[in-house]
């Protein structure tokens, strides 16, 4: 059994925010594979469903990014299962728009909810980061990522979501390389703007 964790904050007024891409992505992979219906459980959104031979657990935890990571302590604990059965999709600030990466550890990068899971329960889960890019400046930040993302982006992000869904058996199967593939042929990453000269 595994659980994905897609991270972003409740509610209508957030779900278009570039902070949401994580909430995007569970909310795809849960239509694509036909997980069973939504139901709230652990402070927040969950769905099941089977994978390869693997039983899946859907989380969205509805706390607010800061205390993500009670829902996800309260479902593993439920569930019990240890932080290399745990994988949590957020975005990532660091990670040019576009990109997809998969590690194990490491910080939380100014990422509130991947702060608050590892506070809970140590660093050592699985991220999947999408990247949205940074604004430029740290005193930017909180607005950036609490605005929507624009149309032209959010075109990409469709076809992003997407993309992370279907391959999402890899990353069940213990083979982000694969998965990062799949999603790399399926979706390729937007090429930078050039700055003008």
């Amino acid at each position: 059994m595994r659980l994905f964790v897609g991270l972003g904050n409740p509610g209508a007024r957030y779900a278009g925010n570039r902070h949401n891409i994580g909430f995007m992505a569970i909310t795809r992979l849960a239509e694509v594979h036909r997980a069973s219906p939504w139901r709230s459980k652990f402070q927040g959104d969950v769905a099941e469903l089977r994978l390869g031979t693997e039983k899946l657990i859907l989380l969205r935890p509805t706390t607010y990014m800061n205390e993500s990571g009670r829902s996800v302590q309260e479902a593993a604990r439920f569930f019990q299962l240890g932080l290399d059965r745990i994988t949590v999709f957020h975005d990532e600030l660091d990670l040019a728009f576009g990109r997809v990466r998969v590690k194990v550890g490491g910080g939380h990068a100014g990422n509130n909810g991947i702060r608050s899971i590892a506070g809970h329960m140590g660093p050592d889960f699985q991220r999947v980061r999408l990247g949205i890019g940074h604004p430029g400046h740290k005193d930017l930040v909180s607005h950036y990522v609490l605005s929507d993302f624009s149309k032209a982006e959010r075109a990409y992000v469709d076809d992003l979501v997407d993309a992370v869904a279907g391959a999402a058996p890899k990353l069940c199967a213990g083979d982000p390389p694969g998965f990062l593939n799949e999603v790399a042929l399926k979706c390729p990453a937007p090429k930078p703007e050039k700055s003008p000269e």
